[in-house]
């Protein structure tokens, strides 16, 4: 027993530790909470409520040399740390695929949607999806690399196993959600495969490619709908081969895809979050219903414009008071002197290459994955004057800054202006990465309300027709 136990009132409201028998569930408990922080941080949090608890104690709980013994207060603060059951009535099931840190799912769950199935492959961005997004112990399952489910990596495997395995890991869902990365396709293997004796079609044009797992779970789920995101150079990557064969695969599959034969220069797929958020970001999305469902009927993306938002917070708007804001995110002379000099080479050629300065009225460019890195693309302007000399003190004084995590968060819609409610439980190098590589939360929450009367059309026919 520690001093602060034995210090403890004695009454489990007030602090006494908890039953011998509760041992086991505070130990479930924390190492819930080690998939999200890890010992120091952990020890941190306990440190707030002047818990005794540090790093070592937590490390020898882990290691079985000893078993945690909380106190109520305890146990309820470190179960706060946990993302709460949503308490909102579901209406259909989705999954959530290459999920990073569950830009798309917050649409899909804020029009009534549970999320059963997750996968993503970086530890990092595991860690604050687990921070943020209830998984239901008994209805959810997290799985890292998805290979792991559809066999893909296994030449050796036949494709009815594959089904099979796939329809035994992944539960039924309604819509299917995916974010995957875009990659050349290429004919090798296909020999390999017809030795086999494989199928042609998407199994072979697709093969050693991450849509290929995102084809064969659709496949073998037959879900009602589903929702495909990348980055707008899909259709252009690889002179337009990629695109078309993604295409090709979802029309073989059964699926009708909203705006498939859209003209190129105004193509609905083709969405700008500049709309919702103050950043310009351009993302590629297909949404596609079974055919056989009868609901695809008049669908278009052109209609997302009923849910742009009259008025969409500014720049300024997502930024935090100047005086909270820590001095580290300023730019260092140095850094700040190589990217203005870049930019007034490449200006004086005629380029567009250079830092992206943006004020608080202004829209700011895409934020990137490489952020982290040096800033270049959205830096915070804090008063730099070209009318004075670069080196003057008052411009060196007003040099600009990079955007803090938080600010990211706002800026990519996971946080209203002047909330800082999403947890960030990695470092800023991660974080802006993980941030850089999301979508525009409110766009896809705009995406999912648009699906939402045909997704609740499919479940209540796929209901009727198993009964």
């Amino acid at each position: 027993m520690t001093l602060f136990e034995s210090a403890a009132p004695e009454s489990a409201q007030l602090g006494l530790p908890i039953n011998q028998s509760y041992k086991a569930e505070d130990l479930v408990l924390v190492h819930k909470l080690l998939e999200i922080y890890d010992q120091g941080q952990l020890a941190a949090k306990l440190k707030e409520i002047n818990s005794p608890h540090c790093r070592e104690t937590i490390n020898r709980w882990v290691k079985g040399k000893a078993s945690p013994r909380l106190t109520h207060a305890e146990f309820l603060f470190l179960q706060s740390l946990l993302p709460p059951k949503p308490t909102k009535k579901t209406t259909f099931t989705f999954i959530d695929l290459f999920a990073g840190i569950g830009g798309i799912r917050k649409g899909f769950e804020a029009i009534g949607g549970e999320c059963v199935f997750t996968s993503e492959w970086n530890p990092y961005a595991v860690r604050t999806y687990k921070a943020n997004h209830y998984c239901d112990p008994e209805r959810h399952r997290f799985n890292q690399d998805i290979r792991t489910v559809t066999l893909s990596d296994k030449l050796d495997v036949s494709e009815d196993e594959a089904y099979q395995n796939i329809d035994r890991e992944i539960p039924d869902h309604d819509v299917l959600l995916a974010g995957f990365p875009c990659q050349p396709f290429s004919l090798a293997g296909v020999s390999k495969k017809n030795s086999l004796g494989r199928k042609h079609g998407f199994e072979c044009e697709t093969q050693g490619t991450l849509f290929f797992d995102v084809a064969r779970i659709i496949k073998a789920k037959r879900p009602a709908a589903f929702l495909l995101e990348n980055v707008k150079n899909l259709k252009s990557h690889d002179k337009g081969n990629t695109f078309r064969i993604i295409c090709e695969a979802l029309d073989e599959l059964g699926y009708e895809v909203a705006d498939v034969n859209a003209p190129k220069g105004s193509d609905p797929k083709v969405i700008d979050a500049k709309n919702f958020v103050p950043q310009h970001r351009e993302r590629i999305v297909l949404v596609g219903f079974r055919r056989d469902l009868g609901i695809h009927d008049g669908f278009t993306l052109r209609d997302i414009e009923k849910f742009i938002p009259k008025q969409r917070p500014t720049f300024g708007d997502i930024l935090e008071p100047k005086e909270e804001v820590d001095s580290k995110y300023i730019l260092t002379p140095k850094l700040w002197d190589y990217l203005y000099r870049y930019a007034e080479k490449h200006r004086q050629k005629g380029n567009g290459f250079g830092f992206g300065l943006t004020g608080p009225n202004d829209v700011a460019r895409t934020l990137s994955a490489r952020y982290h890195k040096d800033g270049s693309e959205i830096l915070v302007d804090r008063g730099f004057s070209e009318n004075l000399d670069f080196n003057s003190e008052l411009n060196q004084l007003n040099r600009p800054r990079r955007l803090t995590p938080h600010e990211c968060s706002r800026l990519m819609g996971f946080d209203k202006p002047g909330e800082s409610k999403f947890v960030i439980p990695v470092s800023d190098t991660q974080a802006y990465r993980q941030f850089g590589n999301s979508v525009a939360v409110p766009v896809f929450e705009a995406v999912a309300r648009l699906m939402k009367d045909r997704i609740l059309a499919a479940k209540n026919k796929t209901a009727f027709r198993k009964q």
